[in-house]
Formats: structure tokens, C-alpha cells, sequence
């Protein structure tokens, strides 16, 4: 009768336990890969959806005055002024009211930078009311800058006059912990015509 020996036994059983650890290791491997590549994923679906919305609300920009909560009047847009100001505030068309509210299609909203936090914050009524809660967008924010382009020349502060409510465009440009810098152009509603 033939069989194998203890030796063969011990050998098969090595081989055996290295192949065993080695697909350990690959599936360990692997499923670190995975949860990396899924924060990854989620840091970029988070930059998406901001520059998204930093963009819609932007082409949606209006030449409409508000008043702050003490009622003093603000202008149309201003943004990049100093320390301190919001990085952009301004009115914006297209509020959508699914629920038929008694409130205007428009809203004013302002970017922020807080921290190392983007924020977006707007008020529940175009006039007097406070600022409603704000909305982080990006996180990791090291440095956000905008500029606006108006008569041929870009400049790092906007405080639109009656005469010359927007500019033409507006750049943003941020560094990210995570993706470096990152800069997006948006036009204004009438910098075509």
C-alpha cells in the first residue's frame, strides 16, 4: 500500500499554511485599498458638489440690493474685501418653492471661509431676516481667493456701485489639503451681451 510520508505530510502542510497567509495578506491588502479609495472617492464627490453649487448659484448671480437684519441696505454682490467679510455675498435667482411658500424665488447667500471650512450660508427672506445656518462644503480648505473681471481687468475686491452692479465673471481659487489648487471661472448673468 502506498501513501505519503510524514514528511511529505509536514511539507504539503507548509506549503499549504505560506499560500494560506499569502491570500491573508492579499486580502488584507485589498480591503485597505478599498476603504482609501472610498475616502478618496468621497473627498472628490464633496469638491463636485461644491464647485456645483458654488457654480449654479453664481450664474444665477442678480443685480437685486437687500437689506441686513439691522436694515442697513448692502449692496448687489461684494466679496474679497477684507478679513473678516464674507468671501462672496450676494442675491441669487431660481430659489426653488416646491411648497408654495410665501417667499421670493430669490435668496441671499454668502461663501465663507471658516477655518479651514468652506461654508454657505443664505436667508430665509431676501430682507432684514438673520442668516440661516451654515452648510460646510469642503473641508481642508488651507486658502480661497476670488477675483472679479469686469471691464477687461481682473481685481481682488467687488463693491458693486448703482453704475456697475456685477462684474463679468468671478474666479475662485482655493487650496485644498487634499488636491492642491484648485481654480474655477463662472460668468455672470449679461457678461455675453
Amino acid at each position: 500500500m502506498k501513501g505519503f510520508t510524514l514528511v511529505e505530510m509536514l511539507v504539503a502542510l507548509a506549503i499549504f499554511s505560506l499560500l494560506s497567509a499569502a491570500g491573508v495578506a492579499v486580502l488584507g491588502f485589498a480591503a485597505d485599498n478599498r476603504a482609501v479609495v472610498r475616502e478618496r472617492m468621497d473627498e472628490l464627490a464633496a469638491l463636485q458638489s461644491a464647485r456645483a453649487l458654488i457654480k449654479a448659484d453664481l450664474e444665477q448671480a442678480a443685480d437685486r440690493r437687500t437689506r441686513t437684519a439691522d436694515g442697513a441696505a448692502g449692496r448687489a454682490l461684494t466679496g474679497g474685501e477684507a478679513p473678516g467679510t464674507p468671501l462672496l455675498a450676494f442675491t441669487r435667482r431660481g430659489w426653488d418653492n416646491p411648497d408654495a411658500a410665501p417667499r421670493a424665488s430669490m435668496q441671499y447667500v454668502e461663501y465663507e471661509l471658516e477655518g479651514d471650512r468652506l461654508e454657505r450660508r443664505a436667508r430665509a427672506a431676501l430682507d432684514g431676516a438673520p442668516l440661516g445656518e451654515p452648510q460646510v462644503l469642503l473641508r481642508g480648505v488651507r486658502r480661497a481667493e476670488v477675483d472679479f473681471y469686469s471691464r477687461g481687468q481682473w481685481a481682488p475686491a467687488w463693491a458693486g456701485t448703482p453704475t456697475q452692479p456685477l462684474p463679468q465673471a468671478i474666479r475662485l481659487t482655493m487650496e485644498l489639503e487634499d488636491f492642491g489648487e484648485i481654480t474655477q471661472v463662472v460668468l455672470l448673468p449679461g457678461a455675453l451681451s
